[in-house]
């Protein structure tokens, strides 16, 4: 039986789990070992390393480097790879602001609707708050 030290057997790695030796990450991508060096050198991907110094790719490392690979091979150049990496990088975090924004947004509005029903429940206690000839604020009229 293994213990919570030891991997069980047919367990998938997660997709950032430093685990593919340079030669495996070379002929899943169908990369040469020197061009995975290259992009390493280039910053276009960092994979792990074990104590020897030795490269370890992740199941996300083998992905960008397929990536990689189909934007020269497309004629784009390593700083222009770069950059488009750095584009997408960018464009997930602003997704992913905007949807949390937007998260918060509704929030706020599903409370402020709670508070507007709860004012417009108590409108008939409050008519001393009627400017002489006056309306109550718009936004506590029924709404339309």
């Amino acid at each position: 039986m293994p213990t919570s030290r030891q991997p069980r057997r047919n367990q998938v790695p997660g997709p950032t789990v430093p685990v593919y030796v340079i030669s495996v990450a070379a002929e899943l991508t169908g990369l040469h070992p020197q061009t995975l060096r290259q992009y390493d050198r280039a910053g276009l991907v960092s994979p792990g390393r074990t104590g020897g110094g030795g490269r370890r790719y992740s199941l996300r490392d083998i992905e960008l480097l397929r990536e990689v690979a189909e934007l020269t091979a497309s004629g784009i150049g390593l700083e222009g790879v770069r950059r488009i990496l750095e584009l997408e990088h960018q464009v997930a975090a602003l997704r992913a602001r905007n949807a949390e924004l937007r998260g918060q947004v509704a929030e706020l509005q599903s409370a402020l609707e709670a508070t507007l029903a709860t004012l417009r429940g108590h409108r008939p206690n409050l008519p001393a708050l009627r400017p002489p000839g006056g309306a109550i604020t718009p936004f506590l009229q029924s709404p339309h």
